[in-house]
Parts: structure tokens; C-alpha cells; sequence
């Protein structure tokens, strides 16, 4: 089930700006908490999923966040289905897919499916977050107009 996880501290943002949301989706709650606790460190927002479904609604009820940290391996969609409905929905949203069974022919059809980067699990935190900076700031300041195309 998605629930939202408010964050405060020293936020990577600019100044007066809100933070950034990231939509963590795994059905691992010790990697959901675990990702959440670093992100929430940072400043960032964070809503938390645990299978495609409630990311599916989460998106739905809150809107698009600014960013999807988005496993393959769950409960309810055990592969990239879920990764393509939010790219037909919204085509400019970042998702970030996490694996702990990638390979090259994984890695062409999450790119092709959308996917902005593959990230192997066990990864290091430190790797993790480097990743999330780089594709907020590469996405520019203001992903708010992020709109839903059904």
C-alpha cells in the first residue's frame, strides 16, 4: 500500500522551492525504508509503494512526483508492465528501475520501455543517491507540469 513519508532537513532544492517527490516502488519494506531514510536526509519528499498497483494509485491520488525509483520483482508485476503504463501515462517522467536480476537484454528493454537509468541491487547508497541528483538535475528545476496524457 502507498503511504507518504514527509521529510524535512537540508533540502538539495532551491530556496522557497518545495521538494522534489520521489515515488520509491519495491515490495522490500527494509529497501523501501532504507531508500526513504536517505532521500528524506536529503530534503526530498517520499511516497512509498510496495507493488505496482499502489504505485499505480499513488501516482493517480498525488499526482506525478518528480521522480520513480521503480523495482521489476513485484508482487503484482514481475516484469517491465509497470514501468511502460507510467511511461504512456506520463512520457516525461523520470523512472529509474532497480534490479537485483539485470542484464544487458534487461537494461535495452527498460531503456526502450522508458526507463532514464538501471540500477543493479545490492547497490550502495552513495551510488544510489548520485544517481537521483544527477536525473533531477538533468530534468531541470520544475518537473510541475508534468500532466497525465489519458
Amino acid at each position: 500500500m502507498g503511504r507518504a513519508l514527509e521529510t524535512r532537513g537540508k533540502s538539495p532544492n532551491s530556496a522557497g522551492k518545495p521538494p522534489r517527490a520521489i515515488l520509491v516502488v519495491d515490495d522490500e519494506p527494509l529497501t523501501c525504508w532504507s531508500i526513504a531514510e536517505v532521500l528524506g536526509e536529503r530534503g526530498y519528499r517520499v511516497n512509498q509503494a510496495a507493488d505496482a498497483a499502489s504505485a499505480l494509485r499513488t501516482i493517480a491520488e498525488d499526482g506525478a512526483p518528480d521522480l520513480v525509483l521503480l523495482d521489476v520483482s513485484l508482487p503484482d508485476s514481475n516484469d517491465l508492465a509497470v514501468l511502460s503504463i507510467i511511461h504512456r501515462s506520463f512520457p516525461r517522467l523520470p523512472v529509474m528501475v532497480m534490479t537485483a536480476y539485470g542484464n544487458q537484454s534487461m537494461t535495452v528493454e527498460a531503456r526502450r520501455r522508458g526507463a532514464v537509468a538501471l540500477i543493479d541491487k545490492p547497490f550502495e547508497m552513495d551510488v544510489l543517491l548520485s544517481m537521483v541528483e544527477r536525473t533531477l538535475a538533468d530534468r531541470g528545476p520544475d518537473l510541475t507540469s508534468l500532466a497525465p496524457l489519458y
